[in-house]
């Protein structure tokens, strides 16, 4: 009866650990990570493009005369 117990325990242990199993939650952490740090890039270019592209012109306007 005993060896029957410990099977029955090993069984609903293995059962448990498949069930608790974390790597859905990983990847949706690192799909919203990575979503998040597009979303910056998106907003850092939409923010400083303009002011960049002011900044680029000015220089290629006063390497040009030189």
């Amino acid at each position: 009866m005993t060896t029957l117990m410990v099977s029955v325990l090993a069984f609903v242990s293995g059962v448990k650990d498949r069930l608790s199993s974390e790597k859905g939650a990983t990847a949706t952490e690192y799909s919203l990570l990575v979503a998040f740090i597009a979303f910056l890039i998106i907003v850092g270019v939409t923010a400083f493009g303009n002011a960049l592209n002011t900044w680029f012109s000015s220089l290629g306007t006063t390497v040009g005369t030189w």
